[in-house]
């Protein structure tokens, strides 16, 4: 699945192959010009760390374009500002930027013009570059989740100052590792379904689902400030927050107000319950459409 980055002269809508279908375009300006104080350094500004805040660039999606910790997702970068974000964020070694949404909130007064409020931000590390003769095809994972602080510039491409946002530790570690175990077994059961839903010459080990989970269980060593760095609890109660085979376009909208939601949760057991509710909802709809395909091939 990928997304391309639209044209300067508009916030386009992300195209993506094949289940998402394009949205109306949104317009940046009265955002950067009259709602956010901005400030202009130099063009090859390096990233700074300062007590937990880092600056970094910023790639602004819209609402239906959520990124949660774990999620993999690969951009089409092809506008010479998105490739030069892209330098910047492979020149540190840490490989980072943070994805947020723009959301469009009505302006008040009597201007028809929508201006827009920065709700959701996503820290990303960069997996993978390849090279295309029209841009570069670039492969990155959503680490944790980011308070946007101050937008710092817009030229040649948006930065601003983020802080880590992780969850309150309200419950007992043996309560959080029991919903985990219990979570992380219904997302393999539900990887066994999704395998066999495949025809058998497409079939993958690994679905979108399992590929978040075994990122969210590794040991990251990320080269940033630990705060940013989810506990391994608070990762996994994102992986399940993704898209599994043959979903439908309804099956997708819910899906992103899922991620909504769990983007505004900050107890890891409220989640990580949250998340099992949809584990088993994507099973027991797996397993009907196994049923039928079953009755189909007789």
């Amino acid at each position: 699945m990928i997304t391309i980055i639209p044209k300067p002269s508009t916030f386009n809508s992300l195209e993506i192959n094949p289940l998402y279908i394009s949205n109306p375009r949104y317009s940046i300006s009265p955002f950067f010009s009259s709602q956010i104080r901005l400030k202009f350094p130099n063009r090859r500004r390096r990233f700074q760390i300062q007590a937990s805040s880092l600056v970094l660039p910023l790639l602004p999606f819209p609402i239906d374009q959520v990124l949660v910790p774990s999620e993999a997702k690969t951009l089409h970068l092809y506008e010479a500002r998105y490739i030069a974000l892209l330098e910047e964020s492979l020149f540190r070694k840490n490989k980072l930027f943070v994805h947020f949404v723009l959301d469009p909130i009505g302006s008040s007064g009597t201007s028809p013009e929508t201006s827009f409020a920065a709700r959701y931000g996503c820290l990303v590390l960069i997996e993978k570059v390849e090279q295309l003769e029209i841009g570069a095809l670039v492969s990155i994972r959503g680490v944790g989740r980011v308070k946007l602080l101050e937008f710092k510039q817009v030229q040649p491409y948006l930065t601003g100052e983020v802080t880590p946002l992780q969850d309150n530790v309200l419950h007992r570690a043996t309560e959080i590792s029991s919903k985990v175990l219990g979570l992380k077994e219904a997302l393999h059961s539900l990887n066994s379904l999704e395998i066999k839903l495949k025809a058998s010459g497409e079939a993958l080990l690994q679905t979108q689902t399992t590929n978040s989970l075994f990122w969210a269980e590794k040991q990251l060593p990320l080269d940033c400030d630990a705060d940013f760095i989810p506990p391994v609890a608070e990762r996994v109660s994102f992986a399940a927050l993704q898209p599994v085979s043959g979903a439908s376009q309804s099956e997708l909208l819910k899906l992103q107000r899922e991620k909504l939601t769990a983007m505004d949760v900050t107890d890891t057991l409220v989640r990580l319950e949250k998340a099992m509710e949809l584990a088993r909802d994507n099973t027991a709809i797996l397993a009907a459409k196994l049923a039928i395909q079953s009755l189909d091939m007789r």
